[in-house]
């Protein structure tokens, strides 16, 4: 067997691990692989390790492929190249604060740390468009993640890195605040007096319910105020974006793309063809190229 042929890619979420073999010279999952296991973020060290180690097993002994290297994508901050966490403060695995999590998983998984590639979450998904999804043609992007957090990446020439917008000045706030599911709750919350449990609730209402339809346009608008920056920021040929709120992208793609066009930015946005899997592909995918790699500043 090749080993370089295959490389596991793992997305390690606050309550999920996910993790599948790729064939790298194909450039698609073994779907016979994929394993997904719920996590206790807030568990010991050693349980979340034990979980994490048990699903990576599991999707090797699948398809009967020796354990070789690993891309995993991670959630910061995190010292991506040296393995150590200094997550904090978010109410998720803050047991591994300043501890090496790269050494603990290789002596749990009896390989050498040089086999795994730890990379930052929202440059993994990118990094996974561009590999084997949506973005391939262009050398140039920006992409963004939209869910219960804000992801945001830039890809140039072969390279990409976290952008960290998340926590950038915005609004009356920062970003997050307002580019996030926590945004439509709260905002639903404000104008009903109700209470809804995501946005895929709303985006089903969205036919019969004028408040609702409001709340997307007031979030197509703030899309589009964040997005004319980011590509003011960056030289970019295209927009990528993924996440879950992404599913419900014909609810506020066209209005952001409205507001985009009235400022005289007409590139094109691409809405993830990987979904889900866009990070664990790019995890994988940056063993492609070494230049994949990142490290968040902490």
């Amino acid at each position: 067997m090749n080993k370089n042929k295959y490389v596991m890619g793992i997305d390690i979420g606050g309550s999920h691990i996910t993790a599948a073999v790729l064939d790298m010279q194909q450039r698609n999952i073994l779907k016979n692989s994929y394993t997904r296991e719920r996590v206790d973020s807030h568990g010991s060290t050693k349980k979340i390790i034990h979980t994490w180690c048990s699903a990576i097993k599991a999707a090797y002994q699948k398809v009967d492929i020796e354990m070789g290297r690993l891309g995993i994508a991670m959630p910061g901050p995190f010292d991506y190249d040296n393995g150590i966490s200094y997550i904090a403060g978010n109410d998720k695995y803050a047991a591994f604060y300043g501890l090496n999590v790269k050494d603990m998983l290789a002596s749990e998984l009896q390989i050498d740390r040089d086999q795994i590639l730890m990379s930052n979450d929202a440059s993994c998904f990118l990094a996974g468009e561009v590999f084997a999804g949506e973005a391939r043609a262009y050398q140039h992007l920006i992409g963004i993640t939209l869910g219960t957090g804000l992801g945001s990446a830039v890809y140039h020439e072969g390279k990409v890195d976290d952008a960290n917008l998340w926590c950038a000045p915005f609004l009356d706030g920062i970003t997050e605040d307002h580019l996030s599911t926590r945004w439509f709750l709260k905002r639903y919350y404000e104008l009903t007096g109700l209470n809804i449990l995501n946005v895929r609730e709303l985006t089903m209402l969205y036919d019969e319910n004028q408040t609702v339809r409001k709340i997307f346009a007031e979030f197509s608008h703030n899309l589009g105020l964040f997005l004319k920056k980011f590509q003011q920021d960056h030289t970019a040929e295209a927009i990528v974006i993924g996440g879950n709120i992404a599913n419900a992208s014909n609810r506020f793609i066209p209005g952001v793309v409205k507001y985009l066009h009235s400022q005289d930015i007409t590139l094109p946005i691409h809405i993830s063809e990987l979904n889900e899997d866009a990070a664990l592909v790019g995890a994988a995918g940056c063993w492609a190229t070494q230049t994949f790699k990142t490290i968040e500043k902490i």
